[in-house]
């Protein structure tokens, strides 16, 4: 696809990532987005994103076969679909989660969340889903984290979890904070980031781009990009906000072009 202003404006900030991409991916939250919205958003801003996530149990109520359509023009267009973490924690719960993966594999699902924000997990069980998604043929990502904040988990399991998912074959592992950002993991009950946390996390990851981390507000992400750089991972990014997000990593928003242009006027001095 030829851009708009190709040949004409040079990104600010430059090194990021096309498609397909390991590293810089955009992990959307999708609470309930028709067929309509989703051909334009994909016409518009499909270069940018990397997974759909039809979040909690949402994917419960479509039509059946009116998901499988939705997951098909998703999947079409090279970008990963999948059910929420906390829908399979219910399979789990339930004791039905190779009929949950049968049946995400039947509606088009490519990809497997594997969580247990809500219940209690024992790590072989978690093993077994990462293990039985891989299987079925599902790409797997799995969050790590509590969404009570009064239960969040020990900086060591937290780690710990990390390198086990990756060794089991979870393609990335998300860290929780929720759909809103506010008062989980490294974020504060008005959603301003925690830098200590951020540190305590990294400090024990051998490598940080397996982390997906969710951001959904503004401030976030622009965070995470200036710590981490433009291909950081985030996640739980709202529709409307895929081109303002891409803006903000390639340095055409206010937020990051200021630190492109300072960094470019102390190199000349």
């Amino acid at each position: 696809m030829s851009k708009a202003w190709e040949g004409d404006i040079k990104m600010p900030l430059q090194g990021r990532t096309m498609k397909p991409r390991s590293e810089g991916i955009t992990m959307l939250i999708d609470k309930g987005m028709g067929l309509r919205r989703l051909q334009d958003l994909i016409r518009f801003a499909g270069d940018y994103i990397d997974i759909i996530k039809l979040t909690f149990g949402t994917s419960a109520f479509y039509d059946k076969d009116l998901i499988k359509m939705k997951n098909d023009a998703i999947t079409s267009c090279s970008i990963d679909v999948m059910p929420g973490g906390t829908f399979l924690e219910v399979a789990v719960w339930q004791d039905v989660l190779d009929k949950y993966l049968d049946k995400a594999k039947e509606l088009g699902f490519s990809t497997i969340e594997v969580s247990d924000g809500t219940i209690d997990m024992d790590r072989q069980t978690r093993q077994e889903a990462i293990k039985k998604s891989l299987d079925k043929g599902f790409r797997v990502i799995t969050e790590v984290g509590k969404k009570d904040p009064k239960e969040a988990l020990p900086i060591s399991l937290t780690h710990q979890l990390i390198k086990e998912d990756t060794e089991c074959g979870a393609f990335k592992v998300i860290i929780e904070a929720r759909e809103a950002g506010k008062g989980v993991g490294i974020f504060d009950t008005d959603g301003n980031v925690k830098d200590d946390e951020i540190d305590n996390i990294v400090a024990g990851v051998e490598n940080t781009d397996c982390l997906i981390w969710e951001t959904p507000l503004k401030n976030q992400q622009q965070a995470l990009i200036l710590r981490l750089g433009i291909n950081v991972n985030l996640g739980n990014i709202p529709l409307d906000d895929v081109l303002a997000l891409e803006a903000m990593r390639e340095g055409v928003r206010g937020d990051t072009l200021k630190k492109a242009y300072l960094e470019k006027k102390n190199w000349k001095k």
